[in-house]
């Protein structure tokens, strides 16, 4: 990957969850796979500001499930859901804010065959749009709760030294029944990783291809 990066710092974690939710967007996540790494652009993520949110799963106070939530911000929050897939979050604030900003969409960069090959799939608009799937994609699992993502080398975060601009919008997020008109989601507009945007991008990439 062209460019040069450098880790995000204490600081970035222990600002504002809205502030951070937007600004993790056009940041790159890397996952350590054996003598590999793994790295994509994060284009999407929403917002879960602490425990007056009554989306957040900190809502209902500290559990053993949540518990990484409730951290100084600078680590993971994995959980699993629905029965089948993890979701990945960096958790922000301060200690016992319980605040945190979900992944939801990644633009794959390095290691793509590694993430075809853990997901089962060949068609890269459909590799990691979504929360689940990127999850899946870079074979992220309960060991990673709580995973040290400032000094940590099996997952982390870089930020480009160069001034790099993405037109972010806003929106209210996504599969949640409370608190559902704040306009906590951000992504990056047009870019087929955003989840659910990668299978109309294939289909016209395909229509165009074809006519």
């Amino acid at each position: 990957m062209a460019g040069r990066y450098r880790r995000l710092n204490k600081d970035f974690f222990l600002r504002s969850t809205i502030n951070i939710a937007k600004e993790l967007v056009g940041k790159i996540i890397c996952r350590k796979w054996g003598n590999r790494t793994l790295m994509g652009m994060i284009v999407e993520t929403e917002a879960y500001p602490g425990i007056n949110d009554p989306a957040s799963h900190t809502y209902i106070g500290k559990t053993k499930r949540n518990e990484s939530m409730f951290e100084e911000g600078g680590i993971a929050y994995v959980y699993f859901t629905y029965g089948n897939h993890y979701c990945f979050n960096v958790v922000t604030g301060l200690k016992d804010k319980g605040s945190g900003v979900l992944i939801r969409g990644v633009e794959p960069l390095d290691g793509i065959d590694i993430m075809m090959n853990n997901r089962n799939v060949t068609d890269i608009y459909n590799l990691t749009n979504g929360p689940g799937k990127f999850a899946h994609a870079f074979g992220i699992d309960k060991n990673l709760n709580a995973a040290d993502l400032l000094n940590g080398n099996d997952i982390f975060l870089l930020e480009s030294e160069e001034d790099i601009k993405h037109k972010i919008a806003k929106s209210k997020r996504i599969g949640i029944t409370k608190n559902t008109e704040k306009l906590y989601r951000f992504y990056i507009i047009d870019n087929p990783f955003v989840s659910g945007a990668g299978r109309a991008v294939f289909r016209k990439k395909n229509n165009d291809n074809s006519s």
